[in-house]
């Protein structure tokens, strides 16, 4: 393999098992990510002292339904690309014979669907780990007590809970999403090693912005400042 493709296929690496770790490093400062476990454990806990959850079951419902797409979704790509590799001599023709694509050897040609395959794959765990999680707060949601009489406490401890499972869901469910930034990234390597390494980069890019400076980033975290604000004295 060219040093060109083995450099680029080391960049791609790089950028896409360390991206997670920088986010929680980074977070510290404010991201949007970290800024929504503030909201959402501020709705487990109007969630454990409303009398009625339905509200609550169809947000999450909705959350669940959108997972199960993404997951159906990654499936229907992964089949499509374990399809062309392994169609053998036949599929690698038809591919290199397309103007754009600059694919040296058969052996390189499957690498580089096989990286994309990875991860979609590691996406498609994601998604289907996030909807096992969203179900376990289901069946939270469904067990906290609607007695207006209930200790506070043991209204705080299901609302406590369900905030530790629904935002490692919904991480989840990012990683899941995110996955689909790096495969199009990994797909790139396709056009050649600069196209993979400036496609990984836009991608890298792409994803800190949204969760710094758009404006979704920005209003969270304005209401996060908002609601660990003390309350005001009397």
């Amino acid at each position: 393999m060219p040093d060109a493709d083995i450099a680029a296929l080391g960049f791609f690496a790089f950028c896409w098992l360390f991206y997670e770790p920088l986010i929680k490093t980074l977070s510290r400062d404010g991201l949007l990510n970290s800024d929504m476990t503030v909201i959402r454990g501020a709705w487990m806990g109007e969630m454990s002292r409303r009398e009625s959850r339905f509200m609550d079951g169809q947000l999450l419902g909705h959350a669940l339904n959108s997972a199960s797409f993404f997951a159906s979704s990654n499936l229907l790509l992964i089949a499509a690309a374990a399809g062309v590799l392994f169609g053998g001599e036949k599929a690698f023709a038809s591919i290199s014979s397309l103007v754009l694509i600059k694919t040296s050897t058969r052996l390189l040609f499957e690498l580089q669907l096989s990286v994309i395959l990875i991860v979609l794959a590691r996406g498609l765990l994601d998604f289907i780990w996030s909807i096992r999680q969203m179900n376990y707060c289901l069946t939270i949601f469904g067990a906290t007590p609607e007695d207006p009489a209930a200790p506070a406490g043991l209204r705080a401890a299901f609302a406590e809970a369900a905030g530790m499972i629904l935002n490692p869901a919904l991480s989840s469910f990012n990683a899941g999403v995110r996955g689909y930034y790096f495969a199009l990234a990994a797909a790139a390597w396709l056009f050649g090693p600069v196209s993979m390494i400036i496609a990984t980069l836009g991608a890298v890019s792409l994803l800190v912005w949204r969760q710094r400076h758009s404006s979704a980033a920005r209003a969270i975290r304005t209401l996060r400042r908002t609601l660990e604000e003390p309350p005001a004295q009397p």
